[in-house]
């Protein structure tokens, strides 16, 4: 019997297309996709409705279209996704992605907020440095641990810790929707969302990061998905692309939940500072005392769920591109690196990594549009050339721009700043990549069609010869 087609013909169960959905979930939802839906409810009001579209579409939308750009091109992770404009800005972009989103910036923060937010009110000042010690300690230790069998992710996220982390979530929903705070078409919007609700909530979807994660978390899926006995690319793919549908639909039903839910506790509270004190007005509201334990299980299970997924996509990559070094050592590099960014405390991280953050989000944007496009143009890196080389010069003003105080209000912070606000529409929206970027496919769809239209030509009278022949 020829086992090998048997192999390439199967197919998957409903079951374990429910567990590749739920990794996927698990990895893409950590305590920021928590807490920015439930702050923008609070900010949103009665305006609830327009913030949560244009919330969905950066913070469910992107993300997906990363995940399909995984599929479409046929990728196992996100050098592939910069290949078309060769080997060396596939690996910088490598790089820098995975070191913002890792050690630098959103692994550390994995550990930091759920401190922050569930572990530091239990504590007396003079022990939040040590607790903060401890339990990094302690949970890059566990997502080392569950990332260290590659082929095991997706049961330790997937049938495990997810699951765990949405019966919580569950329970929380039914509480509170059994017993509002008030009605949310009532509420009052902050003035920002009283005239501009979609566009504030479009703009708060980017706080997730998911966009970038999708990227960095394809190498992870399609290892996991190939560990289910599929081996053809093309079936690897259409898994991948129905599991990501699935995983963030998903994700948007409970960010519209959290939405309402934040909107409706303005019946009982005022606006808070941020999600995180929201959060824990509303638990502790209905699960009393207990509520602050309830909340800090929740969001160390949903920021452990992603740590593993950021970890292991790391190790995976890295290895892959720098075999010398073995995966177990990359993996515990990262695992160790991001324990001591963590114990720099979240202001500090957030601070200094979000210029990195408004670099390379331009660039993601427009390579993960232009790979679920790419059939159309044959995926010519002649194309991406020119979207690229158009969106680097605004994406070097946003990192500019976004820069602590000591860079950005010094007099070559504000001349870059003025000079991008004055000549870039919608920069002062963060999108000051998005006409620039246009511009450069218009140019580059218009030099790859030329090229297309003169092999044609020269094609032609060379197949008429051989048919005469």
């Amino acid at each position: 019997m020829d086992t090998s087609n048997l192999m390439n013909n199967k197919k998957l169960t409903t079951k374990q297309y429910v567990v590749i959905a739920s990794m996927l979930f698990g990895l893409f939802f950590g305590a920021g996709n928590l807490i920015f839906p439930l702050h923008l409810g609070q900010l949103a009001g009665g305006h609830f409705a327009l913030a949560t579209v244009g919330f969905l579409v950066t913070a469910v939308v992107l993300p997906l279209l990363a995940v399909l750009a995984i599929a479409v091109t046929h990728s196992e992770g996100v050098y592939d996704i910069g290949k078309p404009l060769g080997a060396w800005f596939a690996l910088t972009f490598m790089i820098l992605i995975h070191a913002t989103i890792g050690p630098l910036f959103g692994t550390p923060r994995t550990a930091t907020v759920p401190f922050t937010v569930g572990v530091a009110p239990l504590l007396s000042k003079n022990m939040q440095h040590t607790g903060l010690l401890v339990f990094s300690a302690l949970f890059f230790l566990a997502a080392f641990l569950f990332s260290y069998k590659e082929t095991r992710i997706k049961d330790a996220v997937g049938r495990m810790l997810n699951p765990l982390f949405l019966t919580l979530l569950a329970v929380l929903f039914f509480i509170a929707f059994l017993h509002p705070m008030g009605n949310a078409l009532h509420q009052v919007a902050t003035p920002d969302y009283t005239h501009a609700a979609f566009m504030n909530g479009f703009l708060q979807g980017y706080n997730t990061m998911d966009a970038l994660a999708g990227l960095a978390f394809g190498v992870t899926v399609v290892t996991a998905v190939r560990s289910l006995g599929l081996k053809k690319n093309s079936q690897v793919a259409a898994v991948t692309a129905r599991a990501g549908v699935f995983a963030t639909s998903a994700i948007g039903v409970v960010y519209i939940l959290l939405i309402v839910l934040g909107s409706t506790s303005l019946g009982k509270f005022k606006v808070s500072l941020d999600g995180g004190v929201a959060f824990n007005q509303i638990v502790t509201r209905y699960l009393g005392a207990a509520g602050h334990a309830f909340l800090a299980v929740m969001l160390t299970l949903t920021c452990l769920t992603t740590a593993i997924g950021l970890v292991a996509a790391f190790a995976q990559d890295f290895h892959k591109h720098f075999p010398k070094v073995s995966y177990t050592a990359w993996l515990a590099f990262m695992s160790f690196a991001s324990f001591c960014t963590a114990n720099f405390g979240l202001d500090t991280i957030i601070q200094w990594s979000t210029p990195m953050l408004m670099f390379l989000y331009p660039f993601s944007m427009v390579l993960i549009l232009l790979s679920v496009t790419s059939p159309l143009f044959k995926r010519d890196g002649v194309v991406y050339a020119f979207v690229v080389a158009f969106t680097t010069v605004p994406a070097l003003m946003d990192m500019v721009g976004a820069f602590p105080p000591v860079v950005s209000a010094s007099a070559f912070g504000k001349a870059v700043v003025g000079l991008e606000h004055t000549y870039l529409p919608f920069s002062t929206m963060g999108l000051g990549w998005l006409v620039p970027a246009l511009v450069g496919l218009v140019l580059g769809l218009g030099v790859h069609f030329v090229k297309e239209h003169r092999n044609a030509t020269v094609a032609a009278p060379e197949k008429q010869a051989l048919s005469n022949d």
